[in-house]
């Protein structure tokens, strides 16, 4: 697989990377510790480098299956994590710098690692400046234990802020044919400071694979299940998504969540989606997107076609959205 660099200090990662996050956390299907293991390996052998976890996912498991998988393959890989929320509350932030330190420290030997490749702020801490965040990482960093600092689902000016204090290699927020809400201030920003993007959620969480139908029902525990896109009537409507993909997924003899891919790979060389499966029928899929080369012609009849859509449904319940930075 091909590689590509995040941020100026170049961090170099497989040009499709791998969300660890469904393996132990968001779904009604967790994966056994061995399978976990399995399919992160699996993703390793197909050429992928570049894996995603955080210390809520689980809490704690999804950091120790991905350290265990990856401990034989430790410099051929490039592991991120995240800080930021309190342990026993996603819907509470976290961002002291005693507890980005105590984080760090604890993600250190789940992930058995020297030092975290990529540490995000899971989200912005409206209670902790910014600046003090991208300090205390900034000190992790001079102390070998973070390589490269990075942001998650945050807004222009902290954006600027942070990464005036320590260059940010990498922002991570949600971003797909289904949510393109990120092209209208957040790219400009990131492509004028040298910043690379990881798109988390490249396929809708499941949905722009076409494998949804629009009677589909979540089992508790599944976070989707809250989402309002995800609520029968939203379904329906949104199908037009997964129509206008399956039209030229048809036309090149792929599925609609390889165009989903591959047109954000064509969208900026700096991008770097993160698709999460525990299947690995879904893995080999996705890794093969990156073989699929889309026109500009493809690429203006996607355009054209979602130009002419409306998602229905917002992509967080009302709750959760307040987390969100703008």
């Amino acid at each position: 697989m091909k590689k590509r660099i995040l941020g100026k200090a170049g961090l170099e990662v497989s040009e499709i990377g791998f969300g660890c996050m469904g393996i132990s956390f968001g779904y009604s299907q967790k994966l056994e510790r061995l399978d976990g293991v399995r399919i992160i390996r699996d993703a390793v052998e197909q050429g992928i480098t570049f894996f995603d976890t955080a210390e809520v996912y689980g809490p704690y498991i999804n950091e120790e299956i991905v350290g265990e998988a990856l401990a034989p393959y430790r410099d051929k890989v490039v592991i991120a994590t995240k800080f930021g929320f309190k342990q026993d509350a996603w819907s509470e932030t976290d961002s002291r710098p005693e507890n980005i330190r105590k984080v760090c420290d604890a993600s250190l030997k789940r992930l058995n690692v020297e030092a975290i490749d990529l540490f995000y702020q899971h989200r912005v801490d409206r209670n902790v400046p910014i600046e003090e965040v991208a300090g205390t990482v900034r000190d992790l960093i001079q102390e070998g234990k973070v390589k490269h600092f990075g942001l998650s689902e945050a807004g222009v000016s902290n954006i600027r802020k942070a990464h005036a204090v320590q260059p940010v290699a990498a922002l991570q927020s949600e971003y797909s044919l289904w949510w393109r809400e990120p092209e209208e201030q957040i790219l400009p920003v990131l492509e004028e400071l040298g910043i690379g993007f990881v798109p988390f959620s490249p396929l809708g969480k499941g949905f722009l694979t076409g494998k949804m139908p629009t009677g589909t029902t979540f089992e508790t525990g599944d976070f989707r299940s809250i989402v309002p896109r995800f609520q029968k009537e939203n379904l329906s409507a949104n199908q037009t998504f997964v129509d206008l993909l399956s039209k030229l997924a048809q036309k090149k003899n792929v599925t609609p969540a390889q165009i989903a891919l591959a047109w954000i790979l064509a969208q900026k060389p700096w991008m770097v989606p993160i698709p999460g499966t525990t299947k690995s029928e879904r893995l080999k899929e996705n890794n093969g997107s990156a073989e699929i080369l889309l026109t500009e012609v493809d690429l203006k009849e996607i355009d054209d076609g979602a130009a002419r859509l409306r998602v229905q449904g917002e992509r967080y319940p009302e709750h959760l959205q307040k987390r969100i930075d703008r």
